[in-house]
């Protein structure tokens, strides 16, 4: 038997199944996606009294990583009788299908060079898997901040020219700390 390090006993791992998988890589695409596009539409009204290189500064870079992370995390909040082990998993696929969807929008319809959108698809996972495992931990607060924080960095740099070397630091962080955590997390089950 497995015993944590408080000598309780831990159920074995939750594996979810192949179609849990499927349905959480989905759920980044059909749930995440117009929640974001949704909500967005919000925040971008709350930009346009300013000036058009701050309003593009509001929406993308400070309201987007807010909504983003939210509408990433938002089916997991569902999800009980979990181990951290797999609500880490499903974090990082959620993530994963919302980093997919927005690359193809990306580069098919705005011709974004791929090499350019290809690293934020997994900037998506890892923050939405970093997010995942504050859900499991019960600190998800500061874990969606730290994640907003990472996607921030990414976005800003992205907007402001003279910043552009914030985005590599800012991924490696990000992957960095996802797989770290991912490590951390165990088969016990969260409540």
């Amino acid at each position: 038997m497995v015993t944590s390090e408080a000598n309780e006993p831990l159920l074995p791992f939750h594996r979810p199944s192949l179609t849990e998988k499927i349905f959480f890589l989905v759920s980044g695409i059909i749930t995440s996606i117009p929640l974001t596009l949704f909500v967005g539409t919000f925040t971008d009204s709350l930009c346009i009294v300013l000036p058009v290189f701050y309003a593009t500064l509001c929406s993308v870079a400070v309201f987007a990583p807010f909504v983003e992370e939210f509408a990433k995390a938002y089916p997991l909040f569902y999800r009980h009788g979990e181990t951290e082990r797999s609500i880490f998993t499903l974090g990082f696929l959620v993530g994963f299908g919302f980093g997919v969807a927005e690359f193809f929008l990306y580069v098919i319809v705005f011709e974004v060079p791929v090499y350019v959108r290809l690293p934020i698809i997994f900037l998506h996972a890892g923050t939405t898997s970093i997010i995942a495992y504050g859900i499991a931990k019960k600190r998800t607060a500061l874990f969606y901040l730290v994640a907003v924080l990472l996607h921030f960095s990414n976005n800003f740099s992205a907007l402001v020219g003279q910043f552009r070397f914030i985005a590599g630091p800012a991924w490696v962080i990000t992957y960095f700390l996802s797989w770290h955590l991912y490590r951390k997390t165990s088969g016990k089950i969260v409540d």
